[in-house]
């Protein structure tokens, strides 16, 4: 089986047009030589003089006569591959993409994310996986095409992208919380929803009580703080979500917020994709409108994308939570620590 060097085309398109080995070479950034030779190649590969000589100017056989078109149409398809996709032809391309995150932010973060996304990519269409779907090569594999949620990445291949963690506030029902600041002695006065969205996790908010010797009064255990948020607003229950999330939902619940009286260690959201992605303009555009749709709670304001939304101020982040500390013994109770204080 013959093969062929399809360099040599941009060599032939160049002696069709110039009718020259000197215009080619010129036009290539070749020396003479070099040109002479890659048109021997061609006359060897093809079977055919291609170019003869007429005087000064070398004329075309037929044969490369009829080559000229399609060589011209092969080479400007090759450019096309590699050659970045412009905004018009992303626009015209449709696109399927898989996004897995925690439970419950797609109720907020869906539809938004979706108009965002067909700002640029019109015929785009979104799927979103609960967290809950545990399958660490999903990202590797090209299952799904964009990680979110508060873990570790396992992968060592993924890119990631951290934000910075949101503070933390209790909303409630405004008879519950009252007026006045909330104090640890109100707040474990209360009875709560506790946010677990993986079995077997430890709350980094009962981590930081547990190390006062503290503990709250949690009835009700749902995986996501936008289902927290809506029992909050069903029962007499208090639930500790991230500002970011209360600012979204918690006035169209009827719940008012306070500051969580504990300084908590928290993890930041990540975003992972796989390096494969990396250079695709239509994923980094998902990549984008993710960010800010997060950033800004799912409101209105993310539709103006050529402005980000300002993120409200974030907790430093200080490393991973430690394991959950025993509950206080009827005596001995383990001092306060520097890091998590009651307010009285």
């Amino acid at each position: 089986m013959k093969t062929y060097d399809l360099n040599l085309l941009r060599v032939l398109h160049a002696l069709l047009a110039g009718g020259s080995v000197t215009a080619a070479a010129e036009r290539l950034h070749l020396s003479v030589p070099a040109t002479s030779h890659a048109l021997a190649r061609l006359r060897e590969a093809l079977g055919d003089p291609l170019l003869v000589r007429a005087g000064r100017r070398l004329v075309p056989t037929p044969r490369a006569q009829g080559l000229r078109e399609p060589v011209a149409r092969l080479l400007a398809e090759a450019d096309a591959l590699a050659a970045a996709p412009s905004v018009a032809a992303m626009a015209q391309r449709p696109r399927h993409f898989v996004v897995r995150l925690p439970e419950g932010m797609a109720v907020v973060f869906g539809a938004p994310l979706l108009l965002a996304l067909q700002q640029r990519l019109p015929q785009a269409t979104l799927q979103l996986l609960p967290e809950s779907a545990d399958d660490p090569a999903a990202l590797r594999e090209g299952r799904i095409d964009l990680d979110i949620g508060n873990f570790r990445p396992r992968d060592p291949e993924l890119q990631t992208l951290a934000l910075q963690p949101q503070a933390l506030v209790v909303a409630a029902p405004p008879a519950l919380l009252g007026g006045g600041r909330l104090t640890l002695k109100r707040y474990l006065a209360l009875r709560h929803v506790l946010v677990a969205p993986r079995p077997r996790e430890a709350s980094p908010i009962d981590e930081a009580l547990a190390a006062l010797g503290l503990q709250r009064d949690i009835a009700l255990t749902l995986p996501s703080g936008h289902a927290a948020l809506m029992a909050a607003a069903r029962a007499p229950l208090a639930a500790t979500v991230s500002v970011r999330l209360a600012q979204s939902m918690a006035a169209g619940l009827g719940l008012v917020q306070r500051p969580l009286p504990l300084a908590v260690t928290l993890q930041p959201l990540q975003f992972a994709w796989h390096p494969r992605h990396a250079a695709d303009p239509a994923h980094a555009w998902l990549r984008e409108c993710a960010q800010r749709v997060v950033k800004s709670g799912g409101g209105p304001s993310l539709l103006r994308l050529g402005r980000p939304a300002a993120a409200p101020a974030a907790m430093p982040v200080t490393g991973p939570a430690p394991l959950p500390a025993a509950r206080r013994a009827a005596s001995g109770a383990p001092g306060r620590s520097a890091g998590a204080r009651a307010r009285s």
